[in-house]
């Protein structure tokens, strides 16, 4: 078990805040999932998928004395802090990286946090403990550090978390029942994200008819116009109609699913969730911005 690519367990979708004296809460993290295997000296550290990226993180080095159990596997999240709150871009940049010189750069100038949620492992496994007994374990094995910190968590108190989580710019929270085992590689309704609407002005590159959706774009450092998912939550038939006789006169090509445009178009959105490669998914339509300039929809690096 140790030193293998375990699968960490899976979060379900939460609809909304809420209050419950049977869960844990904590804050969502933007950044990468990991689980850290530690035995002894060595420690290597693991993404969700199972590639073993421990020389991309200098950084686990420092962590492995934080870590007081002789062998441990902790579910974490990757984190890189800015202007006091994760930055998703940030930890994705350490993630590319391959170069050994300019690894130890970024160790530097974006340095990883390893925050620390679950015990899977100690000298036997605690999968089949309840969340609550594996946390206790945790305060035994981890011992916080500027590179490894076990996270806070609230109990029962869902809504103020979830509120003080938007105040200060956070993905959102995790609502997790007390008594929940851990189930490696399934995604569990004893696990519930509960993410934070974020909302982003996005140029129109084209539309579908089955069902009808607006195909987005943004501009970025490297390419423009890149097509950066689809919208149809939330488009009023009148919006629709009025699109539709605007948009035939900047027809360019059709394939099999869309109808390309002219990027001459920008309407606002709001979503919950992007990929590594920055695809919007939750997304729903505000309204069209006949205002805007297509060159100033851009993706905002954190």
């Amino acid at each position: 078990m140790l030193f293998s690519a375990w699968k960490p367990m899976i979060v379900s979708e939460g609809k909304e805040a809420f209050d419950d004296e049977d869960y844990l809460f904590e804050p969502k993290y933007d950044g990468w999932r990991m689980l850290i295997h530690k035995h002894n000296e060595r420690i290597e550290a693991y993404t969700r998928y199972g590639a073993l990226v421990t020389a991309k993180f200098p950084e686990l080095k420092e962590a492995a004395a934080a870590i007081k159990a002789d062998t441990a596997i902790l579910d974490c999240e990757g984190i890189c802090m800015r202007g006091g709150r994760p930055v998703f871009d940030d930890f994705a940049y350490r993630g590319r990286l391959s170069l050994a010189s300019r690894i130890a750069q970024a160790a530097r100038t974006h340095p990883a946090t390893f925050v620390v949620f679950d015990l899977l492992y100690t000298d036997r496994a605690h999968l089949h403990e309840p969340l609550t007994q594996r946390k206790e374990r945790l305060t035994d094995v981890v011992s916080d550090s500027p590179v490894l910190t076990k996270t806070m968590f609230v109990d029962g108190k869902g809504k103020a978390l979830f509120a003080m989580t938007k105040e200060k710019g956070m993905e959102g929270i995790v609502a997790k029942r007390k008594d929940s085992a851990y189930r490696l590689n399934q995604t569990s309704p004893d696990w519930l994200k509960i993410k934070h609407f974020k909302t982003i002005d996005t140029i129109i590159l084209g539309y579908r008819t089955e069902p009808f959706a607006l195909v987005l774009g943004l501009h970025f450092r490297t390419v423009t116009n890149k097509p950066v998912g689809t919208v149809e939550k939330g488009i009023t038939p009148e919006e629709k109609q009025t699109f539709l006789a605007i948009a035939q006169r900047l027809h360019t090509v059709e394939d099999q699913r869309t109808q390309w445009i002219e990027p001459r178009l920008c309407c606002r959105i709001e979503y919950q969730d992007r990929t590594d490669m920055h695809q919007l998914h939750g997304t729903n339509f505000l309204g069209f911005l006949p205002d805007r300039k297509p060159e100033n929809c851009v993706w905002a690096y954190d």
